[in-house]
């Protein structure tokens, strides 16, 4: 299962609400790349597909391919906002090794 906080949620719905997007899922996956193996990506969809795993948490809709699921299972996103800045966090189980910046992140 994949989760996300209140916050982030909120977060999610203020940003498809000023792009005109409401009513569409959020799609988290798993890309090649960044110092450390792996980055996360999200963005807005209309539907799944028919592989995706699909979830529900604190209203927002979230997809997720085969493939990204198994590095993602028992992933919680969170919003942080802080003095370097603010953006969407990922506490994943799956992680054996990130980055020095946490953009990326190994399993």
């Amino acid at each position: 299962m994949i989760s996300i906080t209140p916050l982030a949620a909120e977060k999610v719905k203020e940003i498809a609400g000023s792009e005109g997007l409401e009513g569409q899922g959020l799609r988290l996956r798993v890309i090649g790349g960044g110092c450390a193996g792996f980055q996360y990506d999200l963005y807005f969809e209309d539907k799944p597909t028919d592989m995706d795993e699909q979830f529900e948490s604190n209203g927002v809709q979230l997809f997720v391919d085969p493939l990204s699921f198994q590095y993602l299972d028992g992933t919680e996103i969170d919003y942080v906002e802080g003095v370097q800045g603010s953006g969407f966090k990922f506490g994943n189980p799956n992680v054996s090794g990130t980055c020095g910046c946490g953009s990326s992140f190994s399993a």
